[in-house]
This record gives C-alpha cells, sequence and structure tokens, in this order.
C-alpha cells in the first residue's frame, strides 16, 4: 500500500481504532498526523503510535494528501465551515461519520471533493473490523484501491452501491458490537446473580462467544440455524434456554433494534 501522508481530524475511538490498525499493519507512523481542539487524546495517540498531533485543522490538512473526517456529525458542518477556503482537489477525503450523505461534504466546502464514505467499527483497533464503503461517482482506481487498503489494515471491508446500504451496513456491523457486548455483559451479570465469580463468568462468557463466531467463520457452507440446532439437543438444556429467548421474541427485537438504528442514520441525513 503507498504511504500516502494521512491527517485524521478528530481523535476519537475510530480514528484510534484505525490508527491502531494502520501502524500495526506497518503505515509508517511519520507518515500520519491527528487533529484535535484539546490534548489529552492527542498525548495518548502519540504516546501509543509515534504519530505526529496538532490542534490546528489547517495545518494537518495542508501537509497531507488524504484527510480522514472523524468528527461527530453533529459537529461536521461547523468544523468544515473553518476550512472551505482550502484547496481540496489533490486530497483524498474519507468520511467515518454516520448518516450524512456524501454530496453533502460538497457543500459544506463548497468545491467537489474524491470523497469515500465509510463506516468501520470498534474492532478495527484489534485487526478484526468490519468497513462499508461508498465511493463518490468518478473516483480512481488508485484511489478506489488506496481505500480498501487502508481500511483492510483494521480487517476487513466492503464496497456498497448507494447511501441506503450503507445505512444498513451501520446497523449490521458498525454498530453491532454493542449489541454483542451488551449480550456478553447481560450473560455475565446473570451467572453473577446466580453464584459465580465475576472473573470466572467473564472468561467463560467471552471464550464461548469468540468460539461461536469463530464456528460461523470457518462453516461458511452451513446456515447459523443449522450450527444453532446442532447444538440444541430437543428436550436438552439449550433447547431450553433457547425457547426462553423464542418467548420473548428475541429476533423480532433483534430487527427492530436494526430498523431504530437505520432510522436514525436517516434522521442524521436529514438533520446535519
Amino acid at each position: 500500500m503507498e504511504s500516502r501522508k494521512i491527517c485524521f481530524i478528530g481523535a476519537g475511538n475510530m480514528s484510534r481504532a484505525i490508527i491502531s490498525g494502520l501502524v500495526g499493519s506497518g503505515y509508517p507512523a511519520e507518515a500520519i498526523i491527528a487533529s484535535n481542539p484539546s490534548t489529552p487524546k492527542l498525548d495518548v495517540l502519540r504516546r501509543d503510535f509515534g504519530i505526529g498531533v496538532t490542534t490546528d485543522n489547517q495545518t494537518a490538512i495542508s501537509s497531507s494528501d488524504v484527510v480522514v473526517l472523524a468528527v461527530k456529525p453533529q459537529l461536521m458542518e461547523s468544523v468544515l465551515a473553518e476550512l472551505k477556503h482550502i484547496d481540496f482537489s489533490s486530497k483524498l477525503v474519507i468520511s467515518i461519520a454516520a448518516g450524512i450523505p456524501a454530496d453533502r461534504y460538497s457543500d459544506y466546502l463548497q468545491q467537489p471533493l474524491k470523497l469515500v464514505r465509510t463506516m468501520p467499527n470498534t474492532p478495527t483497533q484489534i485487526g478484526f473490523g468490519m468497513t462499508g464503503l461508498l465511493r463518490n461517482p468518478g473516483l480512481s482506481a488508485e484511489d478506489s484501491l488506496y481505500v480498501e487498503q487502508l481500511m483492510s489494515a483494521g480487517g476487513k471491508v466492503l464496497w456498497v452501491d448507494k447511501e441506503a446500504d450503507l445505512n444498513l451496513v451501520i446497523a449490521l456491523a458498525g454498530s453491532s458490537p454493542a449489541y454483542f457486548f451488551l449480550f456478553i455483559e447481560s450473560m455475565i451479570n446473570a451467572a453473577q446473580n446466580l453464584g459465580m465469580d465475576p472473573l470466572q463468568a467473564r472468561a467463560l462468557a467471552e471464550q464461548a462467544a469468540l468460539g461461536a463466531a469463530q464456528m460461523v467463520i470457518h462453516n461458511p457452507d452451513t446456515a447459523v440455524s443449522t450450527l444453532r440446532e446442532n447444538v440444541t439437543s430437543k428436550g436438552g438444556t439449550t433447547a431450553q434456554a433457547i425457547a426462553t429467548f423464542e418467548s420473548g421474541d428475541l429476533r423480532h427485537l433483534v430487527e427492530q433494534a436494526m430498523v431504530n438504528c437505520i432510522k436514525r442514520a436517516e434522521e442524521m441525513a436529514n438533520t446535519f
């Protein structure tokens, strides 16, 4: 992968996740700079990864070939309003903000952009991320390949064809680590309430979750429903647990959670 000079506007969790994946895969730290209004997060990034840091967005952008917009959606317009005098014609712009449509960025900066919208998730920081990608029309094959390789440093990537598909990526991959964390957290809490030591409960729950995910990955030709059925002996303990989930309409609850996630992304597109 090319080692283009890249800046991150914003130093939050997703910037950290991507930077961690990049540096961990061998991307030169000296080619990365992060900008943020306050210094504590910048100091941690510099300490942990050896990258450059600044509190001046213009300084970061002027010295970079690639600009990663890692700003919260509600702040994006005000942040970019201060940058519209910069010529972005030679720069590749990558957004990791949820909800904001691709063409809105050109409106904010009052100029056409070479832009890719992305939706990564936090496991990117340990190399197990999943990122959805949406390119602006006319983006060169070279720039598309660069973005794909860049985001692949933190895990797998998937190109989508339209904004609506990227909102679905948010619900299915971008936000979903939190779903699994909630489920694991609930299992651990239940085990503690039933008398188990917290450390033992966590060890059992996290390994079970990891094993289940690996079973899905290592059996690509087997339906997930079949993997579930293989664990569920008729009339056994697992069957009783599954029946409890089914009686609570877990499937509908999961679907409704994803629908609400997508609705919020659509609301954000109309708000920011």
